[in-house]
């Protein structure tokens, strides 16, 4: 994988494949699309199949406040590896070379997944290792975008002996992959540069916690998840992302999200406060595992009413709800579309009104129409 401008990550092809290989990528590749099936699980049209939605926290105070959502997903990582169901966590943390950026890391002990605890709005590539930890010898709770979870879930199917490799799945919510770019407009924004910041963090230390840049003389900068996410950084965010329509783990056994409170309109409310977290269990696998964490007193659960879920997670509402008008834009256009089979694009369309599913094709088919190639 190579960085490529405006500062994604790009696959960068070494040899030429033969037709098995463009075969099996074909197969995994998510951005070609996505398969889910409801298998007796309860399937909600915005939110896809799961067992259960609760809210939480890790009980420990210290990685709960570290963490970006109340510490569940990090304290279900340690309590994996305390257990034995697991040698160690693949997730990711902050690049030592790059501050804003985001490095694959393999957590096989407590410190080493608190340290890596808290959200990285850059792009990552958590696969890119796949060979080398199919040869490690141990077994892996891997973390990874809703997206990384669909590949190695589809390259499981293809390979089972992988699910002795991954025997748990874990994911979050996510809203889309920003640039580099977008990482320096927030330290641009902050007053300061990639080239004198020592350390950052897009959030955590608190709920939803504070962007925070330390530069090499140890003064930090800081501005709330509003400014960072909601004004700058969701601007960078790349276009395939918003044309995805799985931002909540659907392959995933576990996901965790934020449960944020919210206003007497609905609306999420970002004031600094405890963290708490929306724990789904998608698999039987998933809620076994979370059932034991609770009576272990590893987190804290409290029951959820999955109705309330759409108006605290806008974002994913508002996008699930508009993707099938996206992607009727872009076949129009004469661009690809991904086949997504299972999701239930038709009736997350219906919950919009007509006037916002119209206004969606319009945008998607302007810009379209913009990127199609020209021919001469």
């Amino acid at each position: 994988m190579t960085v490529a401008a405006p500062g994604f990550l790009r696959p960068s092809q070494l040899a030429r494949l033969n037709a098995e290989e463009e075969a099996a990528i074909a197969a995994a590749c998510p951005g070609l699309g996505q398969r889910v099936a409801p298998e007796g699980r309860s399937d909600d049209v915005l939110w896809g199949p799961y067992v259960w939605m609760k809210t939480g926290h890790a009980t420990d105070p210290d990685l709960r406040f570290a963490g970006s959502s109340g510490g569940a997903l990090s304290r279900m990582l340690i309590h994996l590896v305390e257990t034995g169901v697991v040698d160690a966590a693949v997730t990711n943390g902050a690049d030592p070379d790059l501050p804003i950026g985001n490095v694959t890391v393999i957590a096989a002990d407590p410190a080493e997944v608190a340290a890596s605890a808290g959200s990285r709005y850059a792009p990552s590539a958590p696969l890119a290792r796949l060979a080398e930890l199919k040869a490690d010898g141990r077994r892996f709770a891997f973390v990874g975008k809703p997206c990384d979870v669909a590949a190695l879930r589809a390259l499981i199917a293809r390979d089972p002996s992988l699910n002795t490799v991954f025997p748990v799945l874990l994911s979050f919510f996510c809203a889309g992959v920003p640039s580099h770019a977008g990482g320096r407009a927030v330290l641009a924004a902050l007053g300061t540069t990639l080239e004198d910041t020592a350390a950052f963090r897009f959030r955590g230390n608190g709920w939803p916690g504070r962007a925070t840049a330390r530069d090499r003389a140890g003064e930090e900068r800081s501005m709330s998840y509003h400014d960072s996410w909601g004004q700058i950084l969701s601007r960078h965010v790349q276009h395939r992302c918003k044309i995805c329509a799985d931002g909540s783990g659907l392959a995933a056994d576990i996901v965790c999200a934020d449960a944020w409170e919210a206003d007497e309109a609905g609306y999420p409310l970002f004031d600094e406060g405890a963290g708490t977290s929306l724990i789904v269990a998608r698999t039987a696998h998933g809620a076994a595992l979370l059932a034991d964490a609770e009576t272990a007193g590893a987190i804290a659960t409290q029951p959820f009413d999955v109705a309330t879920l759409a108006a605290i997670q806008p974002g994913q509402r508002e996008r699930r709800r508009a993707l099938l008008a996206r992607l009727a834009a872009r076949r129009l256009a004469g661009l690809p579309i991904p086949r997504y089979t299972g999701l239930r694009l038709a009736a997350a369309a219906r919950q919009n009104p007509l006037s916002r599913n119209v206004k969606n094709f319009l945008g998607m088919m302007r810009r379209s129409l913009r990127s199609r190639p020209r021919t001469e």
